[in-house]
């Protein structure tokens, strides 16, 4: 369903352009700059390595160090999987690595899931800085399409006090069901919480920040590619970034939606539908394609150095 919706949106947007509007975005896309469309992917590999380094600190307090290669190919394949069918690439990543480095599954899982909490954290962390940063822009923007902020804030006010009272509930009772429930949330923060008691704590955090600085930074290089963007500052760019980020899971590796919501969060600073959509199709390309690239190296040359598994 994820990646019919995603074609859908690229037919949308191909009906939704004027001829002379696709011709300037092919235009925009055929000349980007080599030289930063190779930053950004740079930055995206280093982005894969520094996760599968991170991986293994998850992996050494539960007596486990996969072999470094392992762990770069595995990372690359689960993200090259996702493109197919989202979030297989988290089932695949942990049976690669029971296949390849005799990790119980339901403990390479568990590091999986851990890793997904704390990148949800500093998404949300990005989020609240792009939130401080371009506040009065993007309240007058949601004001202009007739968003109600106090009706808004309502919204979310009811969902917290929903979620509180949900918890609540799930913890006094003493049904089976809410007690797997509270097994897995407390397993949740016990994995969150085990990053800062083991013993690579810092490495680890050191490798997080890599990560996200690596997200952003494959995001900003892109701007030189299209005349129109080189002169936005950072914050600005951040609200497009978020923008991207939450596409990205909404189809398959963001396929069709993200230059749709990159564009509409930069028309928010004057950037035009074609210079916007040029943008987000040049950012979706270079790193889809990366990730497609050595992902397939990745799942052909894996079983060929793990004969013995």
């Amino acid at each position: 369903m994820p990646i019919a919706f995603g074609l859908f949106l690229v037919w949308y947007s191909y009906n939704s352009t004027t001829p002379e509007e696709r011709e300037q975005i092919i235009h925009y896309i055929s000349n980007a700059s080599p030289f930063w469309v190779g930053m950004s992917v740079a930055l995206g590999i280093i982005s894969h390595i520094s996760r599968a380094i991170r991986w293994k600190y998850l992996l050494r307090p539960l007596g486990y160090n996969p072999k470094f290669i392992n762990s770069i190919f595995i990372v690359l394949m689960s993200y090259f999987a996702n493109l197919g069918i989202p979030r297989s690439g988290e089932i695949l990543r942990a049976t690669a690595l029971t296949t390849y480095e005799g990790v119980p599954f339901e403990k390479g899982f568990g590091t999986i899931v851990t890793e997904r909490v704390i990148d949800l954290l500093m998404l949300l962390l990005i989020l609240t800085t792009t939130l401080l940063l371009q506040t009065d822009i993007i309240l007058a923007f949601l004001e202009e399409k007739g968003v109600n902020i106090i009706g808004a804030v309502a919204v979310l006010a009811i969902g917290l006090l929903g979620l509180f009272v949900g918890s609540f509930i799930i913890r006094k009772s003493k049904s089976p069901f809410a007690n797997k429930v509270k097994t897995f949330l407390n397993g949740l923060i016990d994995g969150v919480l085990s990053v800062f008691k083991m013993k690579n704590k810092w490495p680890f955090i050191f490798h997080t920040l890599l990560i996200w600085f690596a997200y952003v930074g494959m995001f900003w290089v892109i701007k030189h590619t299209v005349e129109e963007t080189v002169s936005l500052s950072i914050s600005q760019l951040l609200v497009a970034f978020v923008a991207g980020a939450f596409a990205m899971s909404t189809t398959n590796g963001g396929i069709g939606l993200y230059p749709i919501a990159v564009s509409a969060a930069l028309g928010i600073f004057g950037i035009s539908s074609v210079s916007g959509d040029a943008f987000g199709w040049i950012m979706w390309i270079s790193q889809t394609a990366m990730v497609v690239v050595f992902g397939t190296i990745s799942f052909i040359v894996l079983p060929l150095l793990n004969r013995n598994r």
